[in-house]
């Protein structure tokens, strides 16, 4: 099957296109107002490369930031929610503490939904899901009619418990379907049915908030894909790192906005499995952010609680909580758009906003002003100006120099290139810093695992960063410049299901859990099945569990079977390994309890064939010489430049030197060599 996948990233829109195991690529800046221009762009660009036809595709897969943007930039659709009376400021209200408490100045993020636009209405279900107060859909035309008058563009529903009963939900939803026609409705049911307030209230808000656009653009897209002679069907990637169909996409948007990373962790996971090595750290620097995961035993950290659009760049609170499967990283502001500047004490500052693709980097001559990673990059001659993106963007010496001098050379007294190089090393370090963190707060050692770095950037920044975090190997695949779209290519087909169920395991039934995991179970193979007709349905079952009296659980894998009487004793021994390793002990004679329950369903796909090693040859010889600053040494020292197309496996380049490609170059420190396996990737080995 002919397959193509697209990233749209902040800057870069990447694009791979696999012809029976030969890919053609292309990377084609980002159309931010309207992204299916890019996307077709790019699509067209490697289709030429190909020599093939549009109606040759036979799948594409697609991931977007488009979600992501639209929440952190506030460019979402007009929100109506409804919740329960007395209960419209659970939103603002939040966790009811200050995320930064040494802070007299912090500034809480408005919430997406102002509080004229928040209604309640009469109805009251329990936490065990009895009717308290019934439903008053009388109320509910008179809202509507205020919705309707106020532009309402799109709804949310969150009642009370609605996780242990839906019942009011529906009805609200049936009836604005019908009070509203036209305006698309979210209710956290179906969005996150999951115990506590604020985390689904939140979710289902915010994919009422990007759905209109992003339901607007997949459906702009797939008309322009048809018209363009595609006759394939189009599939999406996940948060979670898993494909699912157009049709889900569209409904539940907000599981969309961490796809392109995701991307990225399964390439990851797959080239991890491939070289046979079991710790990895992931390293993708792309235009606009870097995002760093852990993979453990070929399997990259998953989560069911991710924050987007940060106040404060590393303090969780000051975003807004999404309850959906993700894939377990961290992402900062470091990419090469990053912008950087001097702040009130003289110290360089480096991200987190960016350029962008519009304007972009000063050295991309499109009327940006402003020093970014990349013009600093350029400056410190990592860079060849004519080959940047594959010879598409050529890249201005004298305008990255004229910024850099602007912005901080002359509020610090130093030249261009000392200020290129305070750039480069704040940048390298923001990075290490965040890898460490995020290292420490799973209990993880970064220095026993081989970092994986792909992206536009991260070829360039990966030597330096793992010099920063202790790491002594480091691989550059092929294709690193687009790796996400590649990782989109192996992801499978998947969907998660996620529900709150009380269980004490004092009391546990397991005819009730049986009856509760075969209802998720159709519902995520009914999902997948719209996507593929093809191949059988694996699962994954995890309980969410804690000591009786605390307030949060931890994840505890379970058997993908139907759970006996006996199974309590299982499930205790379970959590009990599983808290110990989190957290060195465990509680002895307290009670356990189950607060969710969680069935992660997909298709499986090929494990890659495992490579073998690779014997050391000769040293190959560079086919330039160019002088790049050493920002550690403060001095220029001469590099090698070597073609990569042109490096055979077992080749050796000594370094310094550098390893050029058509959507990346491979910068290796003095303190490095690097080997060319016979996969063809190359394998940074540190020296000293």
């Amino acid at each position: 099957m002919i397959r193509l996948a697209v990233d749209i990233g902040g800057t870069f829109t990447d694009v791979v296109l696999d012809v029976g195991g030969t890919r053609y690529t292309a990377k084609v800046l980002t159309t931010p107002s309207e992204p299916e221009c890019g996307f077709l762009e790019g699509a067209q660009a490697a289709l030429t490369k190909a020599g093939i036809k549009a109606a040759d595709v036979g799948a594409i897969v697609h991931g977007t930031t488009l979600a992501t943007n639209a929440i952190i930039e506030r460019k979402g659709a007009r929100v109506g929610l409804l919740t329960t009376e007395g209960f419209r400021d659970s939103l603002e209200i939040a966790y009811e503490h200050r995320f930064e408490q040494s802070d007299l100045y912090m500034v809480r993020p408005d919430p997406l939904v102002p509080r004229e636009h928040r209604w309640g209405v009469a109805g009251r279900i329990a936490a065990d899901g009895s009717e308290l107060v019934s439903f008053d859909e009388v109320a509910l035309e008179s809202v509507a009619l205020q919705m309707r008058e106020a532009g309402i563009e799109a709804v949310a529903i969150c009642f009370l418990h609605s996780y242990a009963n839906d019942t009011h939900e529906r009805r609200a939803a049936e009836a604005l379907a019908r009070l509203l026609p036209g305006v698309p409705v979210s209710v956290s049911c179906e969005v996150s049915p999951e115990i506590r307030e604020y985390d689904r209230v939140s979710t289902t808000v915010a994919n009422a908030y990007v759905r209109p656009q992003m339901q607007g653009y997949l459906q702009r897209l797939e008309q322009e894909l048809a018209a363009r002679g595609f006759h394939c069907g189009l599939l999406m990637i996940t948060s979670s790192g898993s494909m699912t169909t157009l049709q889900t996409a569209c409904e539940f948007p907000i599981r969309l906005v961490e796809s392109g990373p995701a991307g990225g962790a399964v390439l990851a996971s797959n080239l991890a499995q491939e070289l046979g090595e079991e710790r990895v750290v992931s390293f993708d620097m792309g235009g606009t952010t870097a995002k760093i995961c852990l993979v453990d035993d070929y399997k990259a950290l998953q989560s069911r609680t991710f924050e987007v659009a940060r106040a404060y760049r590393f303090l969780k609170g000051s975003g807004y909580p999404l309850r959906i499967p993700v894939i377990e990283m961290v992402e900062i502001g470091a990419g090469g758009g990053s912008l950087a500047g001097v702040d009130e004490m003289r110290r360089i500052t480096v991200g987190p906003e960016s350029a962008s693709s519009v304007p972009g980097p000063a050295c991309y001559g499109r009327g940006g002003k402003r020093p970014s990673v990349t013009d600093a990059d350029l400056m410190l001659g990592r860079l060849d100006p004519d080959r940047f993106a594959g010879g598409q963007i050529r890249l201005s010496t004298d305008a990255a120099a004229s910024a850099l001098y602007a912005e901080i050379g002359a509020h610090l007294e130093i030249d261009e290139r000392a200020a290129a190089a305070g750039i480069s090393e704040i940048v390298d370090e923001n990075m290490a810093n965040a890898a460490r963190v995020h290292a420490i707060e799973w209990g993880k050692n970064l220095q026993e695992r081989t970092m994986i770095a792909f992206g536009g950037a991260a070829p360039l920044h990966a030597a330096r960063l793992a010099d920063k975090c202790g790491i002594r190997k480091v691989v550059i695949p092929t294709g690193a410049g687009v790796g996400s779209a590649i990782g989109f290519l192996q992801a499978p087909i998947g969907y998660h299901v996620t529900r709150s169920r009380y269980v004490n395991l004092d009391e546990f039934d397991a005819e009730v859990v049986n009856d509760l995991f075969a209802s998720m179970s159709t519902e995520a193979a009914a999902a997948i099945r719209k996507a593929s007709l093809n191949g059988s349905i694996e699962e994954q079952r995890v309980a969410y569990m804690r000591y009786r009296g605390q307030g949060h659980e931890i994840d505890v894998p379970l058997p993908a079977r139907a759970l006996v009487a006996s199974d309590r004793t299982l499930m205790e021994q379970l959590f009990a390994q599983r808290y110990e390793a989190l957290f060195g002990g465990t509680i002895p004679k307290l009670g356990v309890e189950v607060m969710t329950w969680s069935l992660a369903a997909h298709i499986p796909v090929p494990a890659p064939a495992t490579v073998g090693p690779t014997s050391r040859g000769e040293r190959a010889k560079p086919s330039a010489q160019r002088g790049i600053f050493d920002p550690e040494l403060m001095q220029e020292l001469p590099h090698g430049i070597h073609v990569r197309a042109e490096l055979a496996p077992g080749m050796v380049v000594e370094g310094p030197a550098v390893i050029v490609e058509d959507e990346t170059s491979t910068l290796i420190g003095r303190n490095f060599d690097a080997l060319i396996l016979q996969s063809g990737y190359i394998q940074l080995e540190r020296k000293f």
